[in-house]
């Protein structure tokens, strides 16, 4: 296995010198970089949401696991799927190692055991039409290796989201994405640059999945939930464009028929 670049050494020292300005400049330097690591790995995210696409398209369900910082992240992506697609909840799955508490609070050596993970996607008797994706940016975590592992073994398709090269995890997962970002602004605090370009690749393939799914038409959110005013406010103006019709009678009737995409084929039906 080669050297963890998540864990060398910051290119910066003496950080408790800096004046504040020089601190955020120093970070955001860094972050500008993230991007372009995730740039060479365009064609490896494309083959995984090609997967991911094809699967659901037959009734299946994405999952995704980590500890920490790499799960929190999976479980916010899978959250904001229903809200801001329309798609069930449970079709996006977010497991974090440790269990829900562990979105607030560390639990310790949570991540260490390598046949929890495995245990956890029993309970949503995951199968063949689902694909697990492990998160880890060190690329080495028990919890995801695990349950990778067993996926294979059972016909579950795997993907990862990893932050070093040649790492146990992208080994293990059929479809690796790698973005090697680097050394961390703070040595091997991987909630930085790790954790920001984990944060972008969830965004394309959840983003990117559901559009070819048809959950968005032209650029909108056609199928948002109406979960409070700002977002009824902003259907009713989608309806109001779609249709031609006035604030009042754009409102009435999504109102009515609970979504825009529902609202607008009324009309047009």
């Amino acid at each position: 296995m080669s050297s963890q670049t998540t864990e060398s050494d910051s290119k910066y020292n003496h950080l408790e010198k800096m004046e504040i300005k020089e601190l955020l400049s120093n970070i955001n330097d860094e972050d500008k970089t993230v991007p372009f690591a995730i740039e060479k790995q365009i064609l490896n995210i494309e083959k995984l949401v090609e997967l991911i696409v094809a699967k659901m398209e037959q009734g299946g369900r994405l999952f995704y696991m980590g500890a920490g910082t790499s799960g929190r992240l999976g479980v916010v992506d899978a959250s904001e799927c229903p809200p801001t697609f329309g798609v069930d909840h449970g079709i996006v799955v977010g497991l974090i190692a440790g269990g829900d508490s562990a979105m607030w609070k560390a639990v310790e050596f949570a991540e260490d055991s390598t046949t929890q993970g495995w245990e956890d996607l029993q309970g949503y008797n995951v199968n063949s039409k689902d694909v697990v994706i492990g998160i880890a940016a060190s690329g080495t975590t028990p919890y995801v290796i695990g349950a990778l592992v067993m996926c294979n073994k059972n016909g579950v398709e795997t993907g990862c989201i990893v932050c070093n090269g040649d790492s146990p995890v992208a080994k293990v997962a059929k479809y690796p994405i790698e973005v090697i970002v680097g050394s961390e602004f703070v040595t091997g605090s991987t909630r930085m640059k790790s954790g920001t370009a984990q944060k972008l690749v969830l965004n394309m393939i959840s983003t990117s999945v559901m559009i070819k799914l048809g959950r968005v038409k032209g650029n909108k959110m056609v199928d948002m939930q109406l979960s409070n005013n700002k977002l009824v406010d902003r259907g009713t103006k989608m309806v109001m464009n779609q249709l031609g019709v006035d604030y009042a009678a754009a409102n009435e009737l999504l109102l009515k028929y609970g979504s825009v995409r529902k609202a607008v084929d009324s009309k047009n039906d």
